[in-house]
Parts: structure tokens; sequence; C-alpha cells
């Protein structure tokens, strides 16, 4: 147990140490509040400022500083950039090894044509703009498309390259041997890629005349004759040949495409 005298004792300390405190947060300088940014142009509404950019031109003193400066704005030289220092080759090379492209060692091969293709065989055509036609297979060119004619003379399919993806053979066959093939590759059917011109005005455009169509080469009409000439010689020997090539291939009602024998 406490005496009084004690109790007394601790109760001027404690009110010492208070008035102490009071008095040093009285001497502490007190921290400098940031003022809020007045501008010289408050806004009214949203979008709305007080004065006009004529006035705030006055106000401001511009004019004055264009007056000191000869009618212009005066115009302060940055300060010229340093050179940079040449980079130094590094000391240690990077731990990632750096990716080289690999060398492509796949060799092209050919590709492999069906068994029910062969030189001579009647094929019915499955898309394109011939589609349902009847045609005459002559070749395999190096890319794998097929080389095919129908006589032009006989169904207007002249001679083109076709996947054998878009085709069905049939079991009628036709005697090529007197027809030469030699001379197509897919160099013959390849095209001349124009330029891109530069792009035109509105009225230029409309100025134009419409560029000519490019006339189709007479060399390959040749070819085109001399080759339906030797196929429709082995095709009037057969009867009904003729009359079957013309003819366009469709389904009916009725026909099972399952059930068919080409």
């Amino acid at each position: 147990m406490y005496s009084a005298s004690t109790v007394f004792i601790c109760g001027r300390e404690r009110a010492k140490t208070r008035v102490c405190r009071s008095v040093e947060s009285e001497m502490a300088p007190e921290k400098e509040k940031k003022k809020p940014r007045v501008t010289r142009n408050p806004e009214l509404i949203k979008g709305i400022r007080k004065y006009s950019k004529s006035k705030m031109y006055h106000k401001r003193g511009l004019w004055a500083i264009k007056e000191k400066n000869g009618g212009a704005f005066p115009h302060h030289e940055g300060k010229p950039a340093e050179p940079k220092p040449e980079e130094k080759p590094p000391k240690f090379y990077p731990a990632d090894d750096v990716k080289k492209p690999l060398k492509n060692k796949k060799k092209h091969k050919p590709t492999k044509l069906r068994d029910t293709i062969t030189p001579g065989t009647v094929l019915i055509l499955l898309a394109g703009r011939f589609m349902g036609k009847r045609v005459v297979f002559l070749k395999q060119l190096p890319s794998g498309l097929l080389l095919i004619t129908g006589p032009f003379r006989i169904n207007g399919v002249p001679l083109r390259r076709v996947s054998q993806a878009y085709v069905i053979a049939t079991s009628t066959k036709v005697d090529i041997s007197e027809v030469n093939v030699e001379k197509f590759e897919d160099k013959y059917f390849s095209k001349k890629s124009d330029k891109k011109k530069n792009k035109k005005d509105a009225n230029e455009f409309f100025d134009a005349e419409k560029p000519e169509k490019q006339k189709f080469p007479q060399e390959k009409k040749d070819d085109q004759k001399t080759v339906d000439a030797a196929l429709i010689k082995s095709i009037e020997s057969v009867p009904d040949l003729k009359a079957y090539l013309g003819a366009r291939f469709s389904l009916k009602d009725g026909m099972k495409p399952h059930e068919l024998v080409f």
C-alpha cells in the first residue's frame, strides 16, 4: 500500500509532463500546407472558361513579351547534346544460345498418282468452272497436278491443270499415243505478274480509261488445235465416245452415288 504523500508526488510529476508536452507542441513550427493552385481563368461550367483566349492574351502580358523580342516569342535553344560514349563490347557473352535457322533437308517428293488414273483415262471434274464435264487425262506435271483437255472442240475444256482431289476416274480410256505432250510443263501455264501501280486520285480513277483485256496468245491456240486434232482422231474411231465426252455428268432423282460404277 502507498502512503498519501507518495501518491501526491506522483500526481505532481504527471502534471508536469503534460504541461511540457503541450508547450513543446506549441513551440514546434507548423508544417506549411500546400495551397491549392488557383487558375487565372476559372472554369464556369465544364468546357467553358470565364475569359476568352484574346482576353487571357492581354491578361497574362504576352503582348509585352512579344514587343520586347521584336514581335515574336523568344526562342531558347537547348543545350547541345553531349556525344554518347562508344559502347564497349561486353566482356561476357550471353548465357542463352543464339538461335540459328535450321537447314531444310526435306526433298520434294512428287505427288503419288492414283492407280485408277492413267494416261488416256476419262475423268469427271467435281469443282471449278467446268464442273461435271468429262475430260481426258494426258500426264502428271512435276508439281503433282494433272494435265487434262476436253478436247476443246468437243466440250469446250481447254488444256489446263487440275488437282486429282477434284476428279473422279472412270473406266473409259482414250488412246493418246499420237498426242505429243512433252512441251507442256508448269511454266507453260504461268502468267506474267504486273507490278503494283501507284494509287490514283478519285478524279484520275474516273478519267482513266479501262485497261485493255489481254489477248489469248496465238501460240497457245495453235497448241490446243494440234492436241485436239490428234485426240479427235482416236475418239471418233470409238462409237458414242464423242457424245459421251460432250455430255455433262450430273446426279438425278433416284440415283445413289455410292452404287454408281464409273
